[in-house]
């Protein structure tokens, strides 16, 4: 039976949208939040409430959820290494294809779920299915990713990220060369107005700030060393695009899909190189780095050795 939850709207939560005060009340995320409302389980007083509605004061709101069946036991996730572990904070390599944390329609293996499965126990801090979580990474890239193992260290290291002072370093193979070979590319960064599963560079989005250069020029792409100032999702991707330079690789973003074929490429070629941070018990400036998963330095090494 589903449960049913009933509540009149906390004052702290007038004119806030539904999904965004579900997710405060339920802990669950603002996604899994309008979800809920789009199948019809969120009412105002009885009435059907859509996802961005906003709730009025003295208003009762009532929540349907569904049935949760209980996930399956975490599995191994082959490829996921280990660059850093301590009692605090633990930093993986994350493979391809692997989700930062478990979300609705993702059956894959996620990054949570890996840890469980390698016996780590992260901090319980968070959204319930981002318990631990601190940043995140696409499905779709590999590279580093920091999970937090105590509650000190996720309090300390989402307000590092929040106040840009972790550094983040990717590599990125993108088609052409771009000029200049050392730049800046700012500009905010929205859904994108024709396919809910893109982004794109528009008037009223987010402030998105990427930083690059190129350190290798091989036959008909550049290798850029890139940092970003903020963490939009698929920056990388919607900024290289957006300059005519797309990542090698990257279909969803206009990439050459016979150039993909001929490298043997089922992804963007795009890796998370390094992470530098204080560390949120001593404060010491950590840096933790990573090298080039298999499938992205065999696509590189096929473009060098056919200059």
């Amino acid at each position: 039976m589903p449960e049913i939850r009933s509540l009149p709207v906390p004052e702290g939560l007038v004119g806030d949208r539904v999904d965004a005060a579900l997710s405060r009340l339920l802990g669950i995320s603002r996604t899994r939040a309008a979800e809920l409302a789009e199948a019809g389980g969120v009412a105002l007083d009885g009435v059907p409430a859509g996802k961005s509605d906003r709730l009025a004061p003295g208003a009762w709101i009532t929540v349907e959820l569904p049935d949760v069946q209980a996930p399956p036991p975490p599995e191994p996730v082959p490829g996921l290494l280990i660059r850093y572990d301590d009692p605090d904070l633990v930093v993986i390599d994350k493979p391809v294809g692997v989700a930062a944390h478990p979300s609705p329609g993702w059956s894959g293996p996620t990054v949570p779920g890996a840890l469980a499965a390698a016996g780590y126990q992260i901090s319980t801090s968070g959204a319930a299915e981002r318990q631990g979580i601190v940043h995140r990474l696409d499905a779709g890239t590999s590279g580093l990713m920091m999970v937090a193992k105590t509650d000190l260290a996720y309090s300390v290291l989402k307000r590092a990220f929040k106040e840009r002072t972790v550094t983040k370093t990717y590599h990125a193979l993108v088609q052409g060369l771009p000029d200049p070979s050392i730049g800046t590319i700012d500009a905010p960064i929205g859904r994108h107005p024709k396919a809910d599963y893109k982004f794109a560079v528009t008037t009223d989005g987010r402030p998105s700030v990427t930083h690059y250069e190129v350190i290798e020029a091989v036959r008909g792409a550049s290798l850029l060393e890139i940092g970003l100032e903020t963490g939009r999702t698929h920056q990388i991707r919607v900024h290289t695009s957006a300059i005519g330079h797309p990542c090698v690789g990257d279909l969803t973003y206009g990439a050459d899909p016979s150039l993909a074929r001929r490298l043997g490429l089922t992804r963007q070629w795009l890796h998370a190189m390094a992470l530098g941070f204080h560390h949120p018990r001593s404060g010491e400036w950590t840096i933790v780095r990573s090298e080039y998963p298999e499938d992205l330095a065999a696509a590189l090494a096929a473009l060098r050795d056919h200059p």
